[in-house]
């Protein structure tokens, strides 16, 4: 998991550019917004890319010390119980 910026590390002051508002004269300096600008802008949605095998949302209800237990392992603990799932139902020694 990424860490959030925190303003140490970013290295600006950010309370003050957020408190900044700009004035009518500052509007003069910037450029006229042209056609050729518009062209050459790309908008970037950002996210992740769909997946051409996204995982299905269902419903489960497990006991809350099976929960618990996978909870335990640490962070990640989702992805590790359905890898564990797509393995199959283990096997019992008896079971043929």
């Amino acid at each position: 998991m990424n860490k959030p910026v925190s303003r140490r590390s970013s290295g600006s002051d950010l309370k003050r550019v957020d408190a900044h508002v700009v004035k009518p004269h500052e509007y003069k300096e910037l450029p006229e917004l042209t056609d050729a600008m518009l062209a050459r802008a790309v908008v970037n949605k950002g996210g992740r890319p769909k997946s051409s095998n996204p995982r299905q949302l269902i419903s489960l209800r497990l006991p809350p010390e099976v929960i618990e237990r996978w909870r335990a392992t640490g962070p990640g603990w989702q992805t590790r119980m359905a890898e564990q799932l797509a393995k199959g139902p283990a096997r019992s020694k008896g079971a043929a």
